[in-house]
């Protein structure tokens, strides 16, 4: 009589929005699963950007409602069931749901959580096997020949060894172990209840991204609070004796983000720089891709906004000079200046439902050239990053229209200034005096409190928290020395007669070929891409099982 085969195994360590779009790709399984979420935290479902634990209730989220990719519902459709109780729980109005609208991050993770949730109980009602575990680590993964094995230690201090069919390593951000590791030096703005001791002090942000901004407004509502006006846009009013608290934002640029600009969704197609463009040029095995790919770029710009690119002399850039014609006009002005001017442009198009041309055409493209910079050479690559990387960024990374309006409401309070860094400076962190000492143009300034907010910083093969991975060899450096060499499933790329079946979707090991692979909609086309991944992996192996019992019954 044939044997019965045990479910497959699946691991999916880390439980925030990634793990939540592996999770709801495997739903597609045409046979029953066997799945163990390991989350270290003591809550599942939220992710550590938006966890309680981690935010502070002033932090925006960096997506739009309309953009998050639904799983059981579209945010808005789940805040609008929500009862008027419920909403006043999480400080929201009925009245303030809107499908362009930026929420805390606590209010997103609410959601996660609720989707999570959601998902784990229509998996079980599908027949499928689901255990989540809170408060449990994985501190080791070691490949085995058929199976791979997970060492999991529980916050009460047991520890087990657990063997899968397939691992997924969701783990999302890296954080640092310590804060504050110096007094008066972060080297994150996480968890921001760290920065609740900052107080009445000259303070020094890294960093100008909705990161540092979100910083900046944990420090700033301890020292006093925003407040409407009348004619519209915020007020800040400090407290009393709060009279030493200035705070300045600083960055190479010295550059305020754009406000969130209205753009259509879904995207209208391109017609020039496409995925099917991109897909060619990958294919045709060009050694010059990132020349081709500016070449595409620069033509479906100039169709796009003809008198954006007479106005920047795009006919006379290059891959390599287009980023500084780029960022010139707003560097040409008073950042604050251009900030204000910037949010009464982005309020009047959202009115008007206008989508800048040539924004929305860099916006949509960004999506199709994310498909062949992991292809670029090394030199192109380094390239890429030093320069034409960041007008892609800068024009996703455009910030809430209130975080703006906060910004500006400090600058006019006298309480917050920008500087700009440019290259030629040094941060000394390492003295004995609190904060850091920065060293520009000649003189030193003394920051008695100062917060790293540059963002999440790309790791390498080195860093993998795994020692027994480490040991076998299966981790290597992609081309370049940074980041993971990893195959176009996500799985590590490897030669050993090893289980291969693991896959690596800790952002920091991503950034460095998949540049743009943060956010929300890149966690769910990491998801989807790892999920299918699983899903054809196991019907191959069913199909094997079928035939191999086929033969099983033709022998007897």
């Amino acid at each position: 009589m044939p044997s019965i085969a045990p479910l497959p195994t699946i691991a999916v360590v880390g439980s925030g929005p990634t793990a939540l779009y592996t999770l709801s790709a495997l739903q597609k399984a045409r046979t029953p699963l066997d799945i163990t979420v390991f989350e270290a935290l003591d809550e599942a479902g939220r992710g550590s950007p938006y966890a309680p634990s981690i935010n502070n209730k002033v932090m925006l989220s960096n997506i739009a409602s309309i953009e998050i990719p639904p799983v059981l519902d579209t945010m808005v459709g789940w805040l609008e069931t929500r009862t008027d109780k419920e909403l006043a729980a999480i400080g929201l109005e009925r009245s303030e749901i809107d499908e362009r609208e930026y929420y805390p991050r606590l209010i997103l993770g609410t959601y996660l959580k609720a989707q999570f949730d959601g998902l784990i109980t229509a998996l079980q009602a599908d027949g499928h096997t689901v255990r989540v575990e809170t408060g449990a680590r994985v501190t080791d993964a070691a490949l085995l020949f058929e199976k791979i094995r997970l060492t999991v230690e529980r916050t009460d201090g047991a520890a087990s060894s657990r063997l899968f069919d397939h691992a997924v390593l969701a783990t999302g951000h890296s954080w640092p172990d310590r804060t504050e590791i110096k007094p008066g030096y972060f080297t994150s703005p996480w968890p921001a209840s760290a920065l609740n001791g900052i107080r009445n002090c000259s303070l020094g942000i890294r960093g100008t991204s909705l990161s540092a901004i979100d910083a900046l407004m944990t420090v700033a509502t301890n020292h006093g609070a925003f407040v409407e006006q009348d004619g519209g846009g915020l007020r800040y009013e400090p407290e009393p004796g709060t009279e030493g608290f200035k705070a300045t934002i600083m960055s190479r640029k010295g550059l305020i983000p754009e406000a969130d600009f209205f753009y259509h969704l879904p995207f209208h197609p391109l017609s020039i720089c496409t995925e099917e463009a991109m897909e060619a040029l990958v294919e045709s095995g060009r050694t010059d891709l990132l020349e081709a790919v500016y070449e595409l770029f620069a033509r479906e710009l100039a169709r796009a906004d003809p008198d954006y690119a007479a106005r920047i002399g795009l006919e006379e850039l290059n891959v390599d000079t287009f980023a500084e014609a780029y960022f010139a006009e707003r560097q040409r002005q008073d950042p604050f200046d251009y900030a204000r001017a910037n949010l009464a442009e982005a309020k009047g198009n959202a009115a008007n439902h206008y989508a800048v041309p040539w924004r929305y055409a860099i916006l949509r493209m960004h999506e199709v050239i994310a498909l062949v910079v992991p292809h670029f050479s090394v030199a192109d690559l380094e390239r890429f990053h030093r320069s034409f990387k960041a007008i892609f960024v800068d024009d996703y990374a455009s910030v809430p229209h209130e975080s703006i309006e906060r910004l500006l409401a400090l600058h006019e309070a006298g309480k917050l200034s920008i500087l700009k860094l440019g290259e030629d400076y040094d941060l000394d962190a390492e003295g004995p005096e609190p904060g850091a000492v920065l060293m520009l143009d000649g003189k030193l300034i003394h920051y008695p409190a100062f917060v790293e907010a540059r963002g999440q910083e790309s790791l390498s093969a080195d860093d993998i928290p795994f020692p027994t991975l480490l040991r076998q060899g299966v981790v290597r450096k992609s081309a370049g020395g940074r980041g993971i060499a990893l195959d176009d499933s996500y799985r590590l790329s490897f030669t050993r007669p090893l289980r291969r079946e693991i896959y690596c979707l800790s952002l920091p090991f991503l950034l460095y070929r998949h540049p743009f692979a943060q956010g929300i909609t890149s966690s769910h086309e990491l998801g989807e891409c790892v999920g299918a991944a699983i899903l054809e992996t196991i019907e191959k192996s069913v199909r094997a099982d079928v035939a191999a019992s086929e033969r099983e019954e033709l022998a007897a």
